[in-house]
Order: C-alpha cells, then structure tokens, then sequence
C-alpha cells in the first residue's frame, strides 16, 4: 500500500521576521492544505528549509505538522543527511513523534558509491518501522541514485517503498519501473512532470506548487486516476508558465515569495538564501495573475 496517491505538498516552513519559526502560521497553513484536498503534507524537506534548521527545530516542526494534522492525512518528514548516523537519529525521533512515513534524500557532498547508498539507506531503514521513500535528486545532491539501486533496496527492504524522482531522467524512471515490474511506488519530484511520472504507474507527486494551488495540484492527479487523462493533461498544461516562474530561482525562494503575494505572511527566507529579486517576483505576480491565484 503506497502512504498516499494524489498530491503531496513539499510545505514551506514560514518564519517570523527574525527567522524563528512561526507556528501560528503553520497551522494555518496546515489546516488550508488539508481544507483544500491535499493528499499528504511532506515536512522539513528542501522547499521547508531543512538544511537551515537546527535538530531540535526540524523535529519541533515534524511533531507540531503531525500534532496538527492529527492523522487526516499523512505527514511524511524529511529527515535525510549526509551523515548517516544523523538520518538514522532524524528518523527515529520523527517516527516517534507520528511521521507516517520518511523522505530520504540521497547523501550529499560526500558523493557515495552506489553500494554506500545502499548501506545508508539500509542503516536508517533497519532502525525504524515506519515506511520509506527514497529521494533522487542529482542536481542538489550531486550523487545519482541508480535505477538498479533504487529497485534492489524497493525489493529488498520491507519498508523502503517507494521514490520520488527529480532527475526529471525518464529512461532511468522507465527503468526502475520495468526493474520492479512495477511494484514501487513511484512519485513526481518535479510539478512540470506530474502526468509522464503517472503514465509510467507513477503514485502522484510531491509538489511546490501545492502550497500556492493545493486544490489545482490535486485535481491534475485526480483527474488522471479516475481515467480523464486529456483533462489531467490539459490541468498539467495549464500551470507550466506559473510552475516555470516559481523555478526561475532555486526553490524555494520563489513559492514563498508567492505565499507572501498571496497575504498567507511566509515570511523571510534563512541565509543564504535571500529574497526573489525584483524582476523575478514581477514574473511571478505575472504567472500567478493568469493563473487566477491573484
């Protein structure tokens, strides 16, 4: 059984003007997701700010998302590392708290082996019952997750269920499908590429553009499941210049700037990222006027 299908929200982590983390507005943002058809909230991965939280405040956010959510729909917490011995604490403790499943990224800088992945991720799933997806994303991390990998460890862990895919490499997608002969629940990493990565057996997607069109993001995928697939083609269509815009810069600068247009008070991002530059944030008023979300 995958943890959802449909649309995840990869959420931001709003932050007060002096960069705490304001919980007030969490919730709020919470509550709108799953008020909106959200299909599952991912906490603390790279569009929440993660990798500029400390410990305690990246396992303060995953419980306070569970507590709010209160198993409505799941939350799947971020808690990979370029250390395993930090994964494998991250994971522990946001089981505990009530993650219903755990995004791994692959392990950064450090650029493992194919086999030293798979004793990383082995040595996190080893310590948690809570199921798994892998995440693959070579642009961030500079480390590829090979196709056979990614099958062998979905085969061969209990609780290693699944991947979400940012290579935006379909071969390799293709392959790890045909691998696995399906039996791997596979989820969109890039809100350009939701309807290929179903056509494929695809689960949904976890998605940026989810925080500013929650609804729109889910009836793509919902569109397609209930067999309207020109439907969930032309929804896909549709949002590619807003989904563009809110690339222009690295994620996630640009969905919070546009939280920010929207009145939701995201508020500032943690160096070093810094704020969209101006003629960006027009491109993406722009997109999101013809979108119909401002």
């Amino acid at each position: 059984m995958a943890i959802y299908e449909g649309a995840g929200v990869a959420l931001v982590t709003p932050f007060k003007e002096n960069r705490d983390v304001n919980y007030e507005k969490l919730e709020e943002l919470v509550e709108e997701q799953i008020a909106l058809g959200t299909d599952s909230i991912i906490a603390c991965g790279t569009t929440g700010e993660a990798s500029t939280m400390t410990h305690e405040e990246h396992l303060d956010v995953i419980k306070f998302v569970c507590q709010v959510t209160k198993k409505r729909i799941p939350v799947i917490a971020g808690t990979g590392s370029n250390c395993t011995e930090t994964a494998v604490y991250l994971s522990e403790e946001a089981e505990k708290h009530g993650a219903d499943g755990l995004l791994l990224v692959s392990p950064y800088y450090n650029k493992a082996t194919q086999n030293g992945l798979k004793a990383h991720f082995k040595a996190v799933a080893d310590m948690v019952k809570i199921p798994i997806l892998l995440y693959n994303i070579p642009g961030r991390t500079g480390v590829t997750i090979a196709a056979e990998t990614i099958a062998d460890l979905c085969l061969h862990v209990s609780n290693i269920v699944g991947v979400k895919e940012a290579s935006g490499n379909f071969s390799a997608i293709a392959d790890i499908m045909n691998l696995t002969d399906g039996r791997v629940d596979l989820y969109s990493g890039n809100d350009d590429q939701i309807v290929p990565m179903l056509s494929l057996g695809g689960k949904g997607v976890i998605s940026v553009l989810s925080n500013i069109a929650p609804s729109q993001t889910h009836e793509i995928c919902e569109s397609y499941f209930k067999g309207d697939v020109k439907r969930s083609a032309a929804l896909q269509l549709a949002a590619i210049p807003l989904i563009n815009a809110l690339f222009c810069e690295v994620n996630p600068i640009p969905v919070k700037a546009a939280l920010n247009l929207m009145g939701k008070a995201a508020g500032p991002m943690r160096l070093p990222l810094t704020e969209m530059e101006p003629k960006n944030q027009e491109r993406l008023r722009e997109a999101m006027k013809a979108y119909g979300i401002l």
